[in-house]
């Protein structure tokens, strides 16, 4: 929400940001120039910790008054969406960017299930981040289609696309870069951003590296991320991609803009997402992308317009498709450039901040006007 509670403020909201505290939080407050307020939480089930979360938030509430409060995250929103209501405030809003269970199973997925039920059900609204998010929410019975919405053309918070946009000086670091990192010159590097995580598809990516790498010699991988213990791939995958000769990973970078400009392919397997952000950093970047057709991601990317997608977890298509790419210089520039002009049409950050508050003001307008009659 980089930018955007800051916008609020200066459209005239009265912002308080609740989280758990730590450094995160005084992060924001600085940046945001918000009231910031840490209540206890915890991101993993824990019945007696979330009650006490619970009764922090409605205390926190009640003391603040709110007239809007809105929530997201599996566990903060339905926290959040729950002590909203206890407290009486008049319009909740559960921010919805994905559906966790997605990639759960047994009882850790019935309990996010009922999450996301309870969640849609005391919420006033849902907000959802994609257009395909929001109609799979539907679908799931979470939420009436009348009580959802999607801010403008999707994403949580729009890309700064300025951040992304070669230029002389971002080529010439990436053509170092790539030098320093052993990436010869001629070489077509497929790019990924993210955690290294196995619901990301980083055992699916890997496999089709390896089919489109005996078809094209000079494909080369480039991770830009690290890898998460919360949701780790094999021993093996890790071991693989840390010693292939032709694999560059990069660890844990703060500002990945620079890293798009080393690549000429994105490639993003992720099975489950709201709406992902790399895909529009990368098309901002101008790159086509090659990606599963999950939920999401397929608002993200426009097939045969500004990237391919191909079925779930079908590595023998999402390697031909990056082989389309790879042999075919002109089309990855015809791709790439009406990528980066989708994402500078739809998806500014601006645009986004003026829709949400738009609706914050029609949600608000609606609430005040009940409360008259």
């Amino acid at each position: 929400m980089e930018g955007q509670l800051a916008d609020l403020k200066r459209r005239g909201f009265d912002v308080t940001v609740i989280s758990a505290p730590g450094p995160l939080l005084d992060a924001v407050r600085e940046r945001e120039q918000v009231r910031a307020l840490g209540v206890p939480m915890r991101r993993d089930p824990s019945p007696i910790a979330d009650v006490l979360s619970l009764l922090g938030l409605v205390r926190a509430l009640r003391r603040l008054k709110p007239d809007l409060v809105v929530a997201g995250t599996p566990k903060a929103g339905v926290l959040g969406v729950l002590a909203a209501r206890l407290a009486g405030v008049p319009v909740t809003v559960y921010l919805l960017r994905g559906l966790r269970f997605e990639g759960a199973r047994g009882g850790k997925r019935l309990m996010l299930v009922a999450t996301e039920h309870l969640a849609g059900s005391l919420a006033h609204r849902v907000f959802a981040n994609s257009e395909s998010l929001r109609r799979r929410f539907v679908e799931l019975g979470c939420a009436s289609a009348e009580k959802t919405w999607v801010p403008g053309a999707g994403t949580s918070n729009g890309v700064d696309i300025e951040r992304f946009l070669p230029n002389e000086q971002s080529r010439a670091w990436a053509r170092a870069e790539r030098s320093r990192l052993g990436i010869p010159a001629s070489a077509i590097v497929i790019g990924f951003v993210g955690r290294f995580v196995r619901d990301k598809g980083l055992i699916e990516l890997l496999e089709a590296f390896r089919i489109a790498a005996q078809r094209v010699p000079e494909l080369w991988l480039l991770m830009v991320g690290d890898f998460d213990a919360t949701d780790p791939v094999p021993d093996a995958t890790r071991q693989e991609l840390e010693q292939h000769a032709r694999v560059r990973l990069t660890g844990f970078v703060s500002e990945p803009a620079p890293y798009y400009g080393m690549m000429d392919i994105f490639g993003f397997p992720s099975f489950r997402e709201g709406f992902p952000n790399a895909p529009l950093e990368a098309a901002a970047a101008g790159l086509p992308a090659v990606a599963f057709a999950a939920t999401g991601t397929v608002d993200a990317i426009v097939h045969g317009e500004t990237g391919l997608l191909v079925p779930l977890g079908d590595t023998t298509a999402f390697a031909a498709a990056l082989v389309d790419y790879a042999v075919d210089p002109e089309l990855r520039r015809r791709v790439g450039a009406t990528a980066q002009l989708r994402v500078a049409r739809l998806f500014r950050r601006e645009a986004v901040w003026q829709s949400l508050a738009a609706e914050y003001e029609r949600l608000l307008g609606r609430s005040r006007q009940r409360a008259v009659e």
